[in-house]
Protein backbone atom coordinates (compact mmCIF):
# COMPACT_ATOMS: atom_id res chain seq x y z
CA UNK A 1 0.00 0.00 0.00
CA UNK A 2 1.52 3.41 -0.70
CA UNK A 3 -0.33 6.59 -1.68
CA UNK A 4 -1.73 7.96 -5.24
CA UNK A 5 -0.73 11.36 -5.96
CA UNK A 6 -1.81 13.78 -8.21
CA UNK A 7 0.45 16.45 -9.88
CA UNK A 8 -1.33 19.25 -10.64
CA UNK A 9 -0.94 23.40 -11.45
CA UNK A 10 -1.42 25.58 -13.83
CA UNK A 11 -0.35 24.56 -17.76
CA UNK A 12 3.71 25.08 -18.65
CA UNK A 13 4.86 25.16 -14.91
CA UNK A 14 6.98 21.18 -15.36
CA UNK A 15 4.49 18.74 -13.98
CA UNK A 16 4.67 16.26 -17.30
CA UNK A 17 8.42 16.85 -17.07
CA UNK A 18 8.14 16.14 -13.11
CA UNK A 19 6.35 12.99 -13.99
CA UNK A 20 8.70 11.85 -16.56
CA UNK A 21 11.49 12.13 -14.47
CA UNK A 22 10.02 10.58 -11.13
CA UNK A 23 8.83 7.66 -13.10
CA UNK A 24 11.84 7.37 -15.04
CA UNK A 25 9.40 7.05 -18.08
CA UNK A 26 8.42 9.43 -21.64
CA UNK A 27 5.01 8.73 -21.10
CA UNK A 28 3.86 11.97 -20.64
CA UNK A 29 4.56 14.17 -23.08
CA UNK A 30 6.20 17.53 -22.01
CA UNK A 31 5.37 20.27 -24.34
CA UNK A 32 5.34 23.31 -24.33
CA UNK A 33 1.70 24.37 -25.05
CA UNK A 34 -1.34 23.84 -22.60
CA UNK A 35 -2.96 20.45 -22.65
CA UNK A 36 -0.24 18.66 -23.52
CA UNK A 37 -1.63 16.35 -21.28
CA UNK A 38 -4.84 15.00 -22.05
CA UNK A 39 -5.43 11.76 -20.24
CA UNK A 40 -3.66 11.66 -16.68
CA UNK A 41 -0.77 9.28 -17.25
CA UNK A 42 -0.22 7.00 -14.20
CA UNK A 43 2.99 5.89 -13.02
CA UNK A 44 4.19 3.59 -10.42
CA UNK A 45 7.91 4.33 -8.27
CA UNK A 46 9.76 2.17 -6.16
CA UNK A 47 9.78 4.43 -2.86
CA UNK A 48 13.50 4.31 -2.26
CA UNK A 49 14.45 3.32 1.36
CA UNK A 50 17.93 2.14 1.88
CA UNK A 51 17.15 -0.07 5.15
CA UNK A 52 15.15 -2.37 2.92
CA UNK A 53 18.58 -3.37 1.07
CA UNK A 54 20.28 -3.44 4.45
CA UNK A 55 17.68 -6.33 5.75
CA UNK A 56 17.89 -8.01 2.82
CA UNK A 57 21.49 -8.51 2.87
CA UNK A 58 21.13 -9.80 6.82
CA UNK A 59 18.29 -12.43 5.97
CA UNK A 60 19.58 -13.45 3.06
CA UNK A 61 16.84 -12.45 0.80
CA UNK A 62 16.07 -13.62 -2.80
CA UNK A 63 14.29 -10.56 -4.07
CA UNK A 64 14.19 -7.49 -2.83
CA UNK A 65 10.15 -5.69 -2.70
CA UNK A 66 9.57 -2.01 -2.04
CA UNK A 67 6.57 -0.45 -1.60
CA UNK A 68 4.98 1.57 -4.01
CA UNK A 69 3.52 5.24 -4.76
CA UNK A 70 1.34 6.23 -7.69
CA UNK A 71 1.76 9.48 -9.28
CA UNK A 72 -0.89 10.15 -11.66
CA UNK A 73 0.16 13.50 -14.11
CA UNK A 74 -3.15 15.42 -14.53
CA UNK A 75 -3.92 18.37 -17.18
CA UNK A 76 -2.97 21.81 -16.82
CA UNK A 77 -5.90 23.86 -14.94
CA UNK A 78 -6.73 27.48 -15.86
CA UNK A 79 -9.22 29.96 -14.14
CA UNK A 80 -12.48 28.84 -15.00
CA UNK A 81 -11.96 25.18 -14.16
CA UNK A 82 -14.20 25.10 -11.48
CA UNK A 83 -17.51 25.73 -14.52
CA UNK A 84 -15.73 23.70 -17.05
CA UNK A 85 -13.57 25.58 -19.11
CA UNK A 86 -10.70 23.96 -20.68
CA UNK A 87 -10.40 20.56 -19.31
CA UNK A 88 -11.92 21.68 -15.80
CA UNK A 89 -14.54 18.75 -15.16
CA UNK A 90 -12.38 16.11 -15.94
CA UNK A 91 -9.15 18.20 -13.81
CA UNK A 92 -11.45 18.18 -11.31
CA UNK A 93 -12.35 14.28 -11.35
CA UNK A 94 -8.94 13.10 -11.29
CA UNK A 95 -8.35 15.00 -8.54
CA UNK A 96 -11.28 13.77 -6.34
CA UNK A 97 -9.39 10.25 -6.90
CA UNK A 98 -6.47 11.16 -5.76
CA UNK A 99 -5.17 10.55 -1.54
CA UNK A 100 -2.69 13.77 -2.04
CA UNK A 101 -2.19 17.20 -4.56
CA UNK A 102 1.87 17.74 -5.22
CA UNK A 103 0.59 21.31 -6.60
CA UNK A 104 3.85 22.04 -9.12
CA UNK A 105 4.50 25.25 -8.71
CA UNK A 106 6.49 27.67 -11.39
CA UNK A 107 9.59 29.57 -9.75
CA UNK A 108 12.08 29.74 -12.33
CA UNK A 109 12.07 32.21 -15.31
CA UNK A 110 12.65 31.67 -18.91
CA UNK A 111 11.68 33.33 -21.63
CA UNK A 112 11.41 30.07 -23.97
CA UNK A 113 8.39 28.73 -22.38
CA UNK A 114 5.08 30.97 -22.01
CA UNK A 115 3.33 31.38 -18.78
CA UNK A 116 -0.18 30.75 -19.39
CA UNK A 117 -0.50 34.21 -17.74
CA UNK A 118 1.83 36.03 -19.00
CA UNK A 119 3.81 36.38 -15.61
CA UNK A 120 5.54 34.68 -12.76
CA UNK A 121 3.84 34.95 -9.99
CA UNK A 122 3.95 31.82 -8.11
CA UNK A 123 1.52 32.77 -5.16
CA UNK A 124 -0.70 34.00 -7.78
CA UNK A 125 -0.81 30.74 -9.32
CA UNK A 126 -1.37 29.03 -6.18
CA UNK A 127 -4.49 31.05 -5.62
CA UNK A 128 -6.12 30.30 -9.43
CA UNK A 129 -5.57 26.68 -8.21
CA UNK A 130 -6.65 27.32 -4.88
CA UNK A 131 -9.72 29.36 -5.94
CA UNK A 132 -11.11 26.48 -8.39
CA UNK A 133 -10.69 23.66 -6.09
CA UNK A 134 -13.04 25.81 -3.56
CA UNK A 135 -15.25 27.27 -6.13
CA UNK A 136 -16.07 23.62 -7.06
CA UNK A 137 -16.58 22.24 -3.79
CA UNK A 138 -18.57 25.55 -2.83
CA UNK A 139 -20.88 24.18 -5.65
CA UNK A 140 -21.11 20.78 -4.78
CA UNK A 141 -21.82 21.44 -0.65
CA UNK A 142 -24.26 23.70 -1.53
CA UNK A 143 -26.05 20.67 -3.46
CA UNK A 144 -25.78 18.43 -0.52
CA UNK A 145 -26.78 21.46 2.06
CA UNK A 146 -30.31 20.95 0.22
CA UNK A 147 -30.51 17.55 0.35
CA UNK A 148 -29.10 17.26 3.62
CA UNK A 149 -31.05 19.22 5.10
CA UNK A 150 -34.72 17.68 4.20
CA UNK A 151 -33.30 14.35 5.87
CA UNK A 152 -32.33 16.10 8.78
CA UNK A 153 -35.48 17.95 9.63
CA UNK A 154 -36.98 14.07 9.37
CA UNK A 155 -34.93 12.98 12.15
CA UNK A 156 -32.19 11.15 10.21
CA UNK A 157 -29.40 11.33 12.72
CA UNK A 158 -26.47 10.60 10.09
CA UNK A 159 -27.81 13.20 7.61
CA UNK A 160 -27.85 15.54 10.77
CA UNK A 161 -23.81 14.91 11.39
CA UNK A 162 -23.39 15.31 8.09
CA UNK A 163 -25.17 18.83 7.31
CA UNK A 164 -22.90 19.73 10.41
CA UNK A 165 -19.47 19.44 8.91
CA UNK A 166 -21.29 20.92 5.64
CA UNK A 167 -22.26 23.75 7.27
CA UNK A 168 -18.87 24.10 8.74
CA UNK A 169 -17.17 23.44 5.32
CA UNK A 170 -19.47 26.44 3.59
CA UNK A 171 -18.49 28.87 5.84
CA UNK A 172 -15.02 28.45 5.31
CA UNK A 173 -15.69 28.29 1.58
CA UNK A 174 -17.65 31.55 1.60
CA UNK A 175 -14.59 33.13 3.11
CA UNK A 176 -12.51 32.07 0.86
CA UNK A 177 -10.19 29.32 2.70
CA UNK A 178 -10.12 25.94 2.06
CA UNK A 179 -12.11 23.12 3.52
CA UNK A 180 -8.70 21.44 4.89
CA UNK A 181 -9.05 23.70 7.62
CA UNK A 182 -12.25 22.43 8.73
CA UNK A 183 -12.35 21.66 12.59
CA UNK A 184 -13.44 18.37 13.32
CA UNK A 185 -12.98 15.55 15.78
CA UNK A 186 -11.35 12.36 15.43
CA UNK A 187 -14.49 10.27 15.49
CA UNK A 188 -15.43 12.52 12.09
CA UNK A 189 -12.83 12.49 9.63
CA UNK A 190 -14.19 9.69 8.10
CA UNK A 191 -17.27 11.17 7.21
CA UNK A 192 -15.94 13.92 6.38
CA UNK A 193 -13.59 12.17 3.62
CA UNK A 194 -16.98 11.10 2.58
CA UNK A 195 -18.11 14.62 1.54
CA UNK A 196 -15.31 14.31 -1.42
CA UNK A 197 -14.30 17.99 -0.74
CA UNK A 198 -11.06 18.58 -3.20
CA UNK A 199 -9.91 21.73 -1.41
CA UNK A 200 -9.55 19.25 2.00
CA UNK A 201 -7.03 17.51 0.42
CA UNK A 202 -3.52 17.61 1.69
CA UNK A 203 -1.46 19.67 -0.40
CA UNK A 204 2.72 18.91 -1.17
CA UNK A 205 4.33 22.36 -2.95
CA UNK A 206 6.74 21.83 -5.51
CA UNK A 207 8.58 24.42 -6.46
CA UNK A 208 10.17 23.52 -9.58
CA UNK A 209 13.25 26.19 -10.07
CA UNK A 210 16.21 26.40 -12.48
CA UNK A 211 19.35 24.61 -12.36
CA UNK A 212 20.84 27.28 -10.62
CA UNK A 213 18.70 27.16 -7.86
CA UNK A 214 18.28 23.80 -7.08
CA UNK A 215 20.36 23.43 -3.71
CA UNK A 216 18.94 25.85 -1.93
CA UNK A 217 15.58 27.64 -3.63
CA UNK A 218 15.39 30.97 -4.69
CA UNK A 219 13.18 34.05 -4.02
CA UNK A 220 9.95 32.46 -5.53
CA UNK A 221 10.25 29.21 -4.04
CA UNK A 222 10.76 31.49 -0.79
CA UNK A 223 7.27 33.01 -0.98
CA UNK A 224 5.87 29.02 -1.34
CA UNK A 225 7.75 27.38 1.50
CA UNK A 226 6.33 30.93 3.78
CA UNK A 227 2.84 30.23 2.34
CA UNK A 228 3.41 26.60 2.71
CA UNK A 229 4.30 26.66 6.49
CA UNK A 230 1.27 29.16 7.38
CA UNK A 231 -1.05 26.56 6.00
CA UNK A 232 0.55 23.58 7.85
CA UNK A 233 1.60 22.28 4.58
CA UNK A 234 4.95 21.43 2.90
CA UNK A 235 6.89 22.57 0.24
CA UNK A 236 10.16 20.72 -1.94
CA UNK A 237 12.42 22.58 -3.88
CA UNK A 238 13.16 20.56 -7.21
CA UNK A 239 14.68 21.79 -10.57
CA UNK A 240 12.34 19.43 -13.10
CA UNK A 241 15.27 19.80 -15.39
CA UNK A 242 17.68 18.11 -13.70
CA UNK A 243 15.99 15.45 -12.28
CA UNK A 244 15.13 14.69 -15.84
CA UNK A 245 18.59 14.52 -17.12
CA UNK A 246 19.06 12.48 -13.93
CA UNK A 247 15.86 10.06 -14.79
CA UNK A 248 18.22 8.67 -18.19
CA UNK A 249 21.42 8.30 -16.49
CA UNK A 250 22.36 4.66 -15.36
CA UNK A 251 22.32 4.23 -11.52
CA UNK A 252 26.29 4.42 -10.90
CA UNK A 253 26.39 7.78 -12.99
CA UNK A 254 23.60 9.57 -10.95
CA UNK A 255 25.77 9.85 -7.94
CA UNK A 256 28.49 11.68 -9.68
CA UNK A 257 25.97 13.65 -11.75
CA UNK A 258 24.55 14.91 -8.13
CA UNK A 259 27.62 15.92 -6.91
CA UNK A 260 28.58 17.88 -9.61
CA UNK A 261 25.26 20.02 -9.17
CA UNK A 262 25.42 20.24 -5.93
CA UNK A 263 22.60 17.79 -4.68
CA UNK A 264 22.71 14.79 -2.16
CA UNK A 265 20.00 13.17 -3.40
CA UNK A 266 17.49 12.86 -6.63
CA UNK A 267 14.29 15.04 -6.16
CA UNK A 268 11.85 11.44 -6.07
CA UNK A 269 13.30 11.35 -2.14
CA UNK A 270 12.72 14.46 -1.19
CA UNK A 271 9.15 14.56 -2.60
CA UNK A 272 8.52 10.64 -0.97
CA UNK A 273 9.46 11.90 2.42
CA UNK A 274 7.39 15.26 2.45
CA UNK A 275 4.56 12.94 0.64
CA UNK A 276 4.82 10.22 3.72
CA UNK A 277 5.44 13.23 6.41
CA UNK A 278 2.04 14.69 5.01
CA UNK A 279 -0.15 11.66 5.00
CA UNK A 280 1.54 10.29 8.11
CA UNK A 281 2.15 7.41 6.73
CA UNK A 282 5.03 4.78 7.83
CA UNK A 283 6.55 1.63 6.60
CA UNK A 284 7.17 -1.51 8.26
CA UNK A 285 8.86 -4.53 6.95
CA UNK A 286 8.61 -8.52 6.33
CA UNK A 287 11.95 -10.33 6.03
CA UNK A 288 13.38 -14.07 5.34
CA UNK A 289 15.12 -16.08 2.45
CA UNK A 290 12.41 -15.68 -0.20
CA UNK A 291 12.05 -11.72 0.21
CA UNK A 292 12.49 -8.87 1.45
CA UNK A 293 9.22 -6.31 1.86
CA UNK A 294 8.47 -3.16 2.70
CA UNK A 295 4.91 -2.11 3.56
CA UNK A 296 2.90 1.42 3.84
CA UNK A 297 0.39 2.12 6.20
CA UNK A 298 -0.82 5.20 8.25
CA UNK A 299 0.83 6.16 11.59
CA UNK A 300 -1.15 4.73 14.87
CA UNK A 301 -2.68 1.58 12.54
CA UNK A 302 -2.53 -1.35 14.79
CA UNK A 303 -1.54 -4.90 14.22
CA UNK A 304 -4.29 -6.25 13.04
CA UNK A 305 -4.92 -3.95 10.23
CA UNK A 306 -1.41 -3.78 9.65
CA UNK A 307 -1.17 -7.48 8.87
CA UNK A 308 -4.32 -7.07 6.46
CA UNK A 309 -2.02 -5.13 4.40
CA UNK A 310 -0.43 -8.05 3.56
CA UNK A 311 -3.93 -9.86 3.43
CA UNK A 312 -7.00 -9.75 4.94
CA UNK A 313 -6.77 -13.22 5.86
CA UNK A 314 -4.07 -12.24 8.15
CA UNK A 315 -5.98 -9.39 9.74
CA UNK A 316 -8.99 -11.83 9.97
CA UNK A 317 -7.47 -14.74 11.57
CA UNK A 318 -4.94 -12.06 13.57
CA UNK A 319 -3.42 -14.03 16.57
CA UNK A 320 0.21 -12.10 17.31
CA UNK A 321 2.74 -10.14 15.65
CA UNK A 322 6.42 -11.35 15.93
CA UNK A 323 7.99 -7.71 16.39
CA UNK A 324 11.85 -6.88 15.77
CA UNK A 325 12.75 -3.22 15.38
CA UNK A 326 14.83 -2.34 13.10
CA UNK A 327 17.42 -0.84 14.41
CA UNK A 328 17.49 -4.27 17.01
CA UNK A 329 17.09 -6.82 14.18
CA UNK A 330 20.15 -4.70 12.17
CA UNK A 331 22.30 -4.68 15.54
CA UNK A 332 21.75 -8.08 16.36
CA UNK A 333 22.32 -9.15 12.36
CA UNK A 334 18.68 -10.73 12.08
CA UNK A 335 15.85 -12.47 13.57
CA UNK A 336 17.39 -15.74 15.13
CA UNK A 337 20.12 -13.06 17.06
CA UNK A 338 17.19 -10.90 18.12
CA UNK A 339 15.38 -13.80 19.57
CA UNK A 340 18.39 -14.98 21.77
CA UNK A 341 18.72 -11.16 22.68
CA UNK A 342 15.43 -10.72 23.90
CA UNK A 343 14.31 -7.96 21.55
CA UNK A 344 11.28 -10.12 19.47
CA UNK A 345 8.17 -9.01 21.05
CA UNK A 346 5.44 -10.84 20.95
CA UNK A 347 2.70 -8.18 20.23
CA UNK A 348 -1.00 -8.34 19.76
CA UNK A 349 -4.20 -6.68 18.94
CA UNK A 350 -3.97 -4.12 20.61
CA UNK A 351 0.05 -3.12 19.51
CA UNK A 352 0.06 0.18 17.36
CA UNK A 353 3.11 -0.84 14.49
CA UNK A 354 5.89 1.60 14.67
CA UNK A 355 8.20 3.12 11.79
CA UNK A 356 10.95 0.06 10.61
CA UNK A 357 9.12 -2.59 12.56
CA UNK A 358 10.08 -6.00 11.12
CA UNK A 359 6.97 -7.95 11.23
CA UNK A 360 6.09 -11.57 10.88
CA UNK A 361 2.33 -12.24 11.52
CA UNK A 362 0.71 -15.62 13.11
CA UNK A 363 -2.98 -15.88 12.06
CA UNK A 364 -5.47 -18.72 11.76
CA UNK A 365 -7.57 -19.40 8.79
Amino acid sequence: MGFKCGIVGLPNVGKSTLFNALTQTAAAQAANFPFCTIEPNVGEVAVPDPRLDILAEIAKSAQIVPTRLTFVDIAGLVKGASKGEGLGNQFLANIREADAIAHVVRCFEDGDVTHVEGRIDPLADIETVETELMLADLESMERRFVSLEKKAKGNDKEARETLDLVVRALALLKDGRPARLVERKPEEEKAFTMLGLLSAKPVLYVCNVGEASADKGNAFSGKVSALAESQGSRAVIISAKIESEIAVLPPDEQTDYLEAVGLREPGLNRVIRAGYELLGLITFFTAGPKESKAWTITRGTRAPAAAGVIHTDFEKGFIRAETIAYDDYVALKGEAGARDAGKLRLEGKDYIVQDGDVLHFRFAV
